[in-house]
């Protein structure tokens, strides 16, 4: 029997799997979902929690590939849905993290933003720290912040939004969403940094690198179809 190209979860949601080797799957991470601890309980939207409630249950999609271990290598926000690498051992976590931590992997965003920015092409490098009264709020500062750097290009235009692909070089927290509300323009439905909605604007849709183990490119996509329609954007 195939194996299943989707991860069943225990309460009933089913997560596209976009791409595995021997050390990893890509999956396509859904909006809403925390990537917290497994121990973390106190929501039922954990997803590190989530996945390994599944492998404990023995469900196919798990059994069929004989995993016994699932860590998330990187981290995308609750409300931030697409491209997520999951180690398949601590072997394999230890060395992914490490291509993360040193820059050698490229990534790429889609993000909706409320407003038309002043620029088609620019770079932000503003520093970017912990907001001091606010736990889980970050902001731009020049002074105590770490530092974070994003290339932003305008896709397409709307009356009163943009479509921006955002390729961040560093990976701080909220970095993208930080960096575009510093803009002016932030991103559609950001409850901490813009006027809030429905769906948070912002899509990992790229994800490539070297294979460590094999030397090989590796490049790991996610669609883009359904988040450009939810914004009226693409055909």
């Amino acid at each position: 029997m195939a194996k299943p190209n989707m991860i069943e979860l225990p309460i009933g949601v089913r997560v596209p799997i976009l791409y595995e080797d021997r050390s990893v799957l890509g999956i396509d991470k859904p909006a809403g979902w925390m990537l917290s601890p497994i121990q973390w309980n106190k929501t039922g939207r954990n997803l590190q929690r989530a996945l390994m409630l599944s492998i404990q249950a023995g469900e196919f999609w798990a059994r069929s590939r004989n995993i016994k271990y699932l860590r998330f290598v990187h981290r995308l926000d609750a409300e931030t849905s697409g491209v997520l690498l999951l180690a398949r051992s601590p072997g394999a976590l230890s060395v992914l993290s490490e291509l993360f931590e040193s820059r050698r992997v490229r990534k790429r965003y889609l993000a909706v933003v409320a407003g038309i920015p002043k620029e088609t092409h620019w770079v932000c490098r503003l520093k970017i720290a912990p907001e001091p009264d606010e736990t889980g709020r970050m902001r731009v500062d020049a002074a105590h912040g770490k530092e974070a750097e994003t290339e932003f290009r305008v896709l397409e235009q709307g009356r009163r939004r943009a479509l921006i692909e955002a390729l961040p070089l560093t990976g701080r927290t909220h970095q993208i969403r930080v960096h575009l509300a510093a803009s002016g323009c932030p991103v559609a439905g950001d409850r901490l940094y813009g006027e809030g909605g429905p769906h948070l604007g912002l899509r990992a849709v790229e994800l490539s690198y070297t294979d460590p183990f094999q030397k090989r490119p590796v490049r790991v996509t996610a669609p883009k179809e359904e988040f450009l329609r939810r914004f009226d954007f693409g055909p």
